[in-house]
């Protein structure tokens, strides 16, 4: 199939890209992975601009007014009600390049900021100061501060700090002609005739606005409902006399359909230094519902509920969290925050809070003062939204009715009735959200992958809405309207003051070029969907997605735009974003190009797509997003799935076939290593690089004179193993035991201490993991099932454990052996392993060197998606090591990945975010502990002469030392 072509927005294209500093992107790639946001929506936009200051935002603009082409403002690209995106729009992408927090000023306490600002490195420049910013949506670490103006968000601590349109005391814009004024809170009536005289496009436009205001009062008035959490439509309410005609309130929440947001000058308020939290448990949500106005006059900051369908919903998503053994007898729980100046005087206010909910006799409580188990019951909490789009069992749920808002004291009949609602219509979803403002979060099963879904989805809509309503409340309650909720605004208020906000839209924005379709003249609710019910073609399928009923389409469509890969600053995921910063290279990004190659549209060329390798090329396979993504998209699976189909029967990658087929190689290497070795110190060594396809500066590894096996033969010969020793399998990983031997060697030294007699496997294995990773996945079989084999000759009882001593070998053996064997590989992947498990697990009271040093680790990341380091903690408690875990993420190398050509950039860049700096820092006698091959071997060659240890060399040595 022929692409479609680029003309429409060609010229404009090649204008932006000749006047603008910053990124002009009007391919297809970027085009896909900017028709999303985190709603059920999906437009594909003309082009992506990432303007790099003001001027581009003001020079992008005024091309668009000329072409005539509509904008979208986009931060985080987290919006629900698909505010972040539009159809044949450019989008204008402020994260990239304009999130500078400008300036704090402490006495006044505000914080100048940029439209693209994160609103954790906002806390953060405030911290010092002992402030913050008030709203705290649970997207905290990606939403921008202009996304939080453009959809009044608000967050847990709204009972305290109110929402974002509470703490705005300046907006500067920029208007769809050109225009740029700065507008602030309330004005006296000496300020409004002021700006009534203002000259040009400003002073018209005060004319026009307070015109607007005075003849419409009684409708405003009369038409607007009061409540705490009232975000859908325009709050024309502001623009009254009586509020002060407060137009930075009056445009917060208008999704960018008004005006462009230049930056914003916001209020800090004072963060308690001490904080407690009471949890309240009850039988049921509409019970603790019911409770929560009588305990709002004890003042808490928070009053967030969460049933217990939420909890279990996260159970069936991973590992239990340790901080649920906090929580109180109950179905439903309250989460009430206490803040004092000192950590006793919130306990005692959360004493008061306490004793407060139990004068309820069906209501339990649990009162946390530890600010540790504090955080995990928080996360908890802040992970709901990715948590509840899978439910409890297995079913997919999705928003647009995520958000309604009614009367606190009329949400516990509200709850009741929606749930109702739900029966009546079949479906399924997990409440839970700001109980204390009255506001509902809802994610629910609405079969939109079927060809009935959307009028399903439409008939729950239009009733949902009729009920919030009839409640007293809103459609929205922090998300904002959207295409999701706009059409439904004739339903919460009346036709006088819908066509109000037609023309307040008008007066700002008259040629409708802002966000067009948002809320004024909306598109309608069901159309647009992102969901593909009927696929143009199937493409086959190599692997077979257990938990997503065979289907890739599902599979990807796991990503719902919650965009926790896009946080920079912690945990493993996605290590190439954080290098690069481009939304195509997350995990978010790669989910919509690969739902958008198999929809068959915009990326038409199937497993051949160009736009797919591309973005895939830079993921490291580090499998972070499997276990750090809230809905564990599984990029590293999908990576592999595309490399098998796409270089399928065609050449592949030089990298392919050098590091692919690494293992057999160092097979052929350990015949002659010596010989091997001034082959690659000669000058030929660059001519095998580049033949390799291996990047220039990377340095081949040294070939030990003796493998591990072959010592191991020698070793058994002189050393029988004791009788009656338990017999324990050490799988001979190839890097270990062609690279490295001595961390093998070191393991049995360690295991026959312990008393075990450590056999090795008839022949040589490998976990097939250099084959798997780049997709040859027809030799990554028939070299896994040769390993089973030569196994299953080893003569070991049945359920003999497997010890694996690299993680990306053990984890391949855990996890991806039975994807590809099926049943065959399911015995082997229960009974395998890691070092540190093993002891643990069978040596729990056998004696341990003490090793009274300092040491800093870095966590292979195939660790800690799929094994784990709960057994290396307490394997370390019983060394008495003083370890520190370094929350580094990925090491940037990744098997061949960092090697390869055209990677070092990055893999350094990985690297050096935290990794290297803190081996560089630690002390001469601080161990480097890392038990991966590749991060040891990335600190080898990046680290400036440091070394790591694997866990069992440094007992190893402990061993010889006290012997």
């Amino acid at each position: 199939m022929s692409r479609p072509s680029a003309a429409p927005g060609a010229e404009l294209a090649r204008e932006l890209a000749a006047v603008l500093r910053g990124e002009v992107r009007f391919g297809a790639a970027e085009r896909t992975v900017y028709s999303h946001d985190a709603s059920n929506y999906r437009h594909l936009p003309l082009g992506v601009v990432k303007p790099a200051d003001p001027d581009d935002v003001r020079t992008a603009l005024a091309l668009c007014r000329r072409y005539g082409v509509p904008v979208v403002a986009r931060g985080a690209g987290t919006s629900i009600g698909g505010q972040a995106i539009g159809p044949g729009a450019m989008v204008l992408d402020f994260r990239r390049h304009l999130g500078s927090v400008l300036e704090i000023d402490p006495q006044a306490r505000t914080a100048r900021v940029q439209p693209g600002t994160v609103l954790d490195d906002l806390q953060r420049a405030a911290r010092p100061y002992g402030l913050r910013f008030g709203p705290d949506p649970s997207t905290h670490s990606r939403c921008t501060i202009g996304g939080m103006i453009g959809n009044d968000s608000c967050g847990a601590h709204s009972l305290a700090w109110g929402r974002t349109a509470d703490n705005v005391e300046q907006l500067e814009l920029l208007l769809a002609d050109g225009t740029e004024l700065t507008v602030g809170g309330r004005l006296t009536g000496a300020e409004r005739a002021a700006l009534r005289e203002a000259p040009g496009q400003v002073g018209e436009l005060h004319n026009r606005l307070q015109e607007f205001t005075d003849r419409n009062l009684a409708v405003i008035r009369q038409g607007m409902p009061q409540l705490p959490r009232r975000t859908s439509g325009y709050p024309l309410d502001a623009l009254l006399p009586e509020h002060g005609h407060d137009l930075a309130r009056a445009l917060t929440g208008t999704e960018g359909t008004c005006a462009l947001l230049l930056g914003a000058t916001v209020r800090l308020v004072e963060a308690p230094p001490a904080r407690a939290l009471v949890v309240a448990g009850y039988p049921d949500e509409g019970a603790a519902a019911d409770a929560v106005p009588a305990l709002l006059p004890y003042g808490p900051l928070t009053a967030e509920g969460m049933a217990a369908d939420l909890i279990a919903a996260l159970l069936a998503a991973g590992p239990r969290p340790p901080a649920l053994d906090r929580l109180p007898p109950g179905q439903c729980w309250l989460f009430l925050e206490t803040g004092g100046a000192t950590a006793l005087e919130a306990y005692q206010a959360a004493r008061r809070l306490a004793d407060a909910v139990r004068r309820e006799r069906s209501a339990a409580v649990a009162l946390v003062t530890d600010p540790v188990e504090q955080r995990q019951l928080w996360a908890v909490r802040e992970a709901g939204a990715g948590i509840v789009t899978r439910l409890p069992g297995g079913s997919e749920a999705w928003p647009g009715w995520e958000d309604s808002a009614v009367p606190p004291e009329r949400l516990g009949d509200y709850l009741r009735d929606l749930r109702a609602l739900l029966r009546r219509h079949g479906l399924r979803g997990v409440p839970y959200g700001h109980f204390g403002d009255g506001c509902v979060h809802l994610r629910i099963d609405f079969p939109l992958d079927r060809a009935q879904g959307a009028p399903v989805f439409r008939e729950f809509l239009e009733q949902a809405a009729d009920l919030a309503v009839s409640h007293g409340g809103s459609l929205s309650g922090e998300h904002g309207d959207g295409q999701a909720r706009a059409e439904l605004l004739p339903r919460m208020y009346p036709p006088e003051v819908i066509a109000l906000f037609g023309e307040f839209k008008r007066i700002w924005d008259p040629e409708n070029l802002l966000n067009p379709g948002a809320l004024v003249d909306p598109r309608p609710l069901d159309a647009d969907l992102r969901f593909v019910t009927s696929p143009r073609r199937p493409l086959p399928l190599a692997l077979p997605y257990e938990q997503d009923g065979g289907s890739l389409v599902k599979a990807v469509h796991r990503c719902v735009g919650v965009a926790k890969c896009v946080d920079p600053t912690t945990g493993v995921m996605c290590p190439s974003y954080m290098a690069t910063g481009e939304e195509r290279h997350s995990t978010r990004g790669r989910a919509r190009l690969l739902a958008e190659m198999l929809r068959g549209e915009a990326i038409p060329d199937g497993w051949r797509s160009a736009e797919v390798r591309e973005a895939l090329d830079l993921c490291l396979s580090c499998k972070g997003c499997a276990s750090d993504c809230p809905v564990h998209v599984d990029m590293a699976t999908y990576k592999t799935e595309f490399l098998y189909q796409h270089y399928r029967h065609r050449p592949r990658p030089l990298s392919h076939y050098s590091m692919g087929w690494l293992p057999l190689w160092l097979r052929a290497v350990a015949l002659a290593p010596g010989a091997a070795n001034s082959l690659v110190r000669s000058p030929a060594g660059a001519l095998l690089k580049r033949l390799g396809g291996i990047d220039r500066r990377r340095v081949l590894p040294v070939f030990p004179p003796e493998t591990f096996t072959h010592w191991y033969r020698r070793h058994r010969a002189a050393h029988p193993a004791p009788a009656g020793a338990r017999p324990v399998v050490l799988w001979p990983d190839t890097f270990s035991n062609h690279l490295q031997p001595n961390v093998l060697r070191s393991a049995v030294e360690v295991l026959e201490h312990l008393g075990f007699d450590v056999r090795l496997p008839e022949g040589p294995v490998c976990c097939g993991l250099t084959w798997y990773s780049t997709g040859q996945l027809g030799t990554a079989r028939k070299v896994l099932r040769r390993s089973l084999g030569a196994l299953a000759a080893t003569g070991v009882p049945a359920g003999t454990p497997v010890v694996g001593l690299d993680p990306s070998c053990t984890a391949t053996l855990r996890e991806d052996l039975p994807r590809l064997l099926g049943a065959d590989g399911r015995p082997l992947s229960e009974r395998t392993r890691t070092f540190a498990e093993f002891i643990d697990e069978h040596a729990p009271d056998a004696p341990l060197p003490h090793v009274r040093l300092d040491a800093v680790t870095q966590t292979h990341c195939h660790q800690h998606a799929v094994l784990g380091s709960a057994a290396d903690r307490r394997v370390e408690a019983r060394l008495g090591l003083h370890n520190r875990v370094l929350d580094s993420g990925c090491c940037g190398l990744a098997g061949n990945f960092g090697f390869e050509r055209g990677h070092f950039e990055v893999s350094e860049a990985i690297a050096e975010r935290v990794l290297l700096p803190e081996v560089r820092a630690a002390g001469p006698d601080t161990v480097v502990l890392a038990d991966g091959f590749s991060c040891r071997t990335q600190i080898a060659q990046l680290a400036d002469g440091r070394r790591a240890l694997h866990l069992a060399e440094l007992i190893a040595r402990e061993l010889r030392a006290d012997g």
